[in-house]
């Protein structure tokens, strides 16, 4: 899956729009408090994590766009299976 993938699916299970933001796909403008991010590195890996209180925290780092969403679904889910 990703990132138009995961966006779709993640409003199909009715996680606010508020809760995530998935780089170039689904951004906020302003920012909230706090949520999930899925972002691009500078090295071309993927990163996951959360925003708070005016700062990124990466929680993980993923070599592809996939296994990246892939833990941004298990993340905002709880679910280990595929989102499609």
């Amino acid at each position: 899956m990703d990132r138009h993938e995961l966006r779709n699916a993640l409003f199909a299970t009715g996680i606010s729009p508020d809760a995530f933001e998935l780089e170039g796909v689904h951004e906020h403008v302003p920012l909230p408090p706090d949520f999930w991010f899925l972002r691009r590195c500078a090295d071309g890996r993927w990163e996951i994590g959360a925003y708070e209180r005016g700062a990124y925290d990466v929680r993980l780092t993923y070599d592809t766009e996939q296994e990246a969403c892939a833990g941004l679904w298990r993340a905002l889910t709880g679910r280990s299976e595929d989102a499609g």
